[in-house]
């Protein structure tokens, strides 16, 4: 999340970041509420940042693909503070999360996330328990940009749902297939049993 304290943000746009990432050897996939907008079709809300969502494991080529470019790391996450990301530095956890700008003298326009993989699956950095195969974790629109499968994105969301992320839900729902529904509610209940959206998401015969 984008902090006023850090200096200002204008996010890039999708087919931005699909200009700068299409030439990457490694998969990526827009995040956040832009994940969200190109499931659902058309916009849905102001957005004060863009996240790209990485894995961890592919982060030298992600800072080799965007050297050049200005890029701090939140040390320690969530703490509003920053400090470079040097050229050939391994990020470990609970590292990842990557504030990226094109010069010191521009906005912050992309915010780099990291994910944990092991082989095969994605795996949460937030509940290890929580995986997908990762030729399930993401999407793709209909101009080419891979985006965050919305079942994973709304996961991340029902941490702390705010009114924005509740737009979000609202918009998507209709979108999730049965799969993709019974994967999210299982996610839900692990970090959040008594989430409101699980009423949503699960069939009566399992509420």
């Amino acid at each position: 999340m984008s902090d006023d304290r850090l200096g200002r943000w204008v996010p890039d746009r999708p087919e931005d970041v699909a200009a700068v990432f299409h030439t990457g050897d490694f998969p990526w996939w827009i995040a956040g509420g832009y994940a969200i907008e190109l499931a659902v079709g058309p916009e849905l809300r102001a957005h004060s940042d863009l996240d790209v969502l990485v894995l961890r494991r592919d982060q030298a080529r992600v800072r080799v693909l965007l050297d050049g470019w200005d890029l701090y790391v939140a040390d320690p996450p969530g703490q509003g503070k920053l400090r470079p990301w040097h050229p050939g530095e391994v990020l470990r956890p609970p590292l990842h999360d990557i504030w990226c700008r094109r010069t010191p003298e521009t906005p912050w326009s992309i915010q780099l996330m990291l994910d944990e993989a092991e082989g095969a699956h994605w795996v949460s950095r937030r509940e290890p328990t929580v995986r997908l195969p990762i030729d399930r974790l993401g999407r793709t629109s209909e101009t080419g940009i891979p985006y965050l499968a919305p079942e994973v994105q709304l996961f991340y969301k029902a941490k702390a749902t705010r009114e924005k992320d509740e737009i979000d839900f609202e918009a998507v729902l209709p979108l999730l297939d049965d799969p993709a529904r019974a994967w999210l509610a299982d996610a839900i209940s692990v970090i959040a049993p008594e989430h409101p959206w699980l009423v949503r998401l699960l069939p009566v015969s399992r509420r």
